[in-house]
């Protein structure tokens, strides 16, 4: 396939928020009213640009810390999420639909107005003191990132880890963040035990597109130099290349597998763009202000790829897709894994045998 170079897209008009991947702020499905912003003329007055939202912290009082999982895609049961909302700011993030449930919007409120929960470990050690709890594998960060910029000032993933490295249980964790390097303490130990794994999501190499489609994550390089660090301290990493947009990023990746391989991650997966819900008018919009050259051929490929929707999330297509396309992904993933000796191993099959109950530290002192 032939694609444009990077260098020829077209500069923004002024809509993005420097720092945000939303352009702005739409209304959520449960709204009953739709607010659309018109353009009035008072800003050919040499008005400044709107600032940025500053991110604001809603803390959560939760009831429960595991969400379980019964979908035939996901490789694990159970999930633990310590925050709702993402500050990276990824526009295709397929979590953004959630803040509606939140009446908050999908757009810059998902990515500024982040709800937490500082009581997820108290509520995680209450969980595996109960009677007849019985352990398997827990996902960190299936839905937003545990170890987005609040992490570092919150330390709620840590204290998480604290409390499965107490009682042993297994988990694994999916990160596009270098800060999961201050928990090296914890998770290198837990890892030498077959206690957890990481997951660690690379989109792009490209500095330039990072900076639209993922604006406050690490550089590519960065993620793949936090895949060395785990891999040399003996963590199981797998490279996540998702997702793969048409015409986009799905030129590289054959490069972000190599990387990943050279960086030491054992195992690699990959997923196709997800447009569910609200996502779908937003990215397209970003396309538009980013892409304009590219828009259509870019949506093109991904209706071809589902079913003639924007989205389809029927079992066994939502991941990968259907159609010429997707096959073709497919098919140069395999070879590429196959190429680069990447493993065919699960690597959420951690051992869950040696998961200690309340009653049993206490008998330690």
């Amino acid at each position: 396939m032939d694609y444009e170079p990077f260098d020829n897209v077209v500069p923004p008009r002024r809509r993005a928020f420097k720092g945000r991947g939303a352009l702005s702020n739409p209304s959520n499905r449960f709204d009953p009213q739709t607010i659309e912003a018109i353009h009035d003329g008072w800003d050919s007055c040499g008005q400044d640009e709107p600032l940025p939202p500053k991110t604001t912290v809603l803390n959560e009082t939760s009831k429960t810390i595991i969400t379980s999982n019964s979908s035939p895609d996901i490789p694990f049961d159970f999930s633990i999420n310590p925050y709702k909302g993402c500050e990276h700011g990824c526009i295709y993030c397929y979590a953004r639909p959630t803040h509606a449930y939140w009446d908050l919007s999908p757009g810059l409120d998902f990515e500024s107005k982040i709800i937490t929960k500082p009581n997820a470990a108290d509520l995680l050690r209450k969980r595996f003191s109960q009677p007849g709890y019985k352990p398997k594998t827990l996902c960190i960060g299936a839905n937003t990132d545990p170890y987005q910029p609040l992490e570092s000032e919150l330390n709620i993933t840590r204290d998480i880890i604290e409390v499965l490295s107490e009682f042993r249980h297994p988990f694994s964790i999916i990160t596009k963040s270098a800060l999961i390097k201050r928990d090296l303490d914890l998770l290198a130990p837990l890892a030498e035990k077959n206690l957890c794994s990481v997951a660690i999501s690379v989109t792009t190499l490209d500095n330039s597109l990072k900076r639209i489609l993922e604006p406050r994550t690490p550089a590519g390089a960065v993620r793949v130099q936090t895949i060395k660090t785990l891999a040399d301290a003996g963590i199981r990493v797998t490279l996540l290349a998702a997702p793969m947009i048409p015409y986009v990023n799905d030129q590289e990746l054959e490069s972000i597998l190599a990387a990943g391989r050279d960086a030491g991650a054992v195992a690699a997966r990959y997923i196709l763009l997800r447009l569910p819900l609200e996502i779908s008018p937003m990215f397209q919009d970003w396309l538009q202000e980013h892409f304009p050259d590219r828009a259509q051929k870019v949506m093109n490929i991904v209706r071809q790829s589902r079913g003639g929707s924007d989205y389809r999330s029927a079992f066994g297509e939502r991941m990968r897709g259907t159609g010429h396309f997707a096959d073709l992904l497919n098919s140069r993933w395999k070879i590429s894994c196959k190429k680069l000796g990447y493993s065919h191993d699960d690597p959420y099959k951690l051992d869950d045998s040696q998961f200690k109950t309340s009653n049993e530290q206490m008998s330690l002192f």
